[in-house]
């Protein structure tokens, strides 16, 4: 079931909220203009777990104005080793709804947008469309889930940001942002072009680009022993068999790299728009 709640974060009580101190700091380094545009941009994030938490958080003390999180999940035990708002206090929580009370926390003034709901290829129109998202972070596993939410942004021009997986790994330094059509080492991503180019068009081989950024690692997988690959945990999925350790070492630093590149993305387009135009060279005569 789809449970949609939009409200705006409210500052604490009594408490004497200070824009230009709390977030002076994002200006001094990206420039007015890019604080300015970060302060009016809508992000969406999809999957709110290892990677997409993370993401959140860095956009919220970024001063990022809106935000919309989709995801179905509750935070469970097992989350604490790599979720920023799974602790011993959220356990049984929905995860948008602990981080919506840690962005209350962290920047007021970002309007929070819930979608209690995991995004299907049936339901992405309903989810995306028409929303007016500057950006879409896809931080989900489902392989039919990320191509079509990755054919629809691509068909749609919206900007979409897509992570690889980040369990199994235990290297920060191999992540890296290419373009989709470019990425190694990275299984989930691998069968996600599979589908891309057997249902949605897509182009095969490396030379075409599909204009699609990715956040992956180039480190290899490392697979846990055959009896711990699979628990249960008492979350709404129920079954966890991803068969993967993870760490917040690496699945931080994901997020955090995915991040980045959305700031830099946006700054560049907002000190883009604020260079004069280019003036028609007058011919001799």
């Amino acid at each position: 079931m789809n449970s949609i709640d939009t409200s705006f974060t409210q500052a604490p009580q009594g408490d004497d909220i200070d824009f230009a101190r709390r977030f002076g700091g994002i200006g001094r380094l990206y420039g007015e203009r890019a604080l300015e545009r970060f302060r009016t941009a809508h992000v969406c994030v999809i999957g709110v777990g290892g990677v997409g938490s993370w993401i959140v958080e860095a956009l919220a003390r970024s001063a990022i104005g809106e935000l919309t999180l989709i995801d179905l999940d509750n935070v469970a035990e097992s989350n604490i080793n790599r979720q920023i708002q799974a602790l011993t206090d959220t356990i049984g929580q929905p995860k948008i709804e602990a981080l919506r009370d840690r962005i209350a926390q962290i920047n007021p003034y970002c309007k929070v947008n819930l979608v209690e709901d995991f995004i299907e290829v049936d339901n992405i129109v309903q989810m995306i469309g028409g929303k007016g998202f500057d950006y879409v972070v896809d931080a989900i596993d489902s392989v039919k889930a990320k191509a079509a939410l990755i054919a629809y942004c691509r068909d749609n021009a919206i900007p979409l940001l897509t992570s690889g997986g980040a369990g199994g790994q235990l290297d920060p330094t191999k992540i890296e942002v290419r373009d989709l059509a470019r990425t190694e080492q990275e299984p989930l991503l691998k069968k996600v072009r599979k589908v891309l180019r057997a249902q949605y068009g897509f182009s095969r081989g490396e030379k075409q680009k599909y204009h699609i950024d990715a956040v992956f690692s180039m480190e290899p997988l490392r697979y846990p022993e055959l009896d711990a690959a699979c628990e249960i945990e008492s979350s709404i999925t129920g079954l966890n068999c991803a068969g993967f350790g993870s760490s917040m070492v690496v699945t931080a630093s994901f997020g955090m790299i995915a991040a980045a590149h959305i700031l830099r993305k946006l700054a560049e387009a907002a000190n883009a728009a604020a260079l004069p135009a280019a003036q028609p060279e007058l011919a001799d005569a």
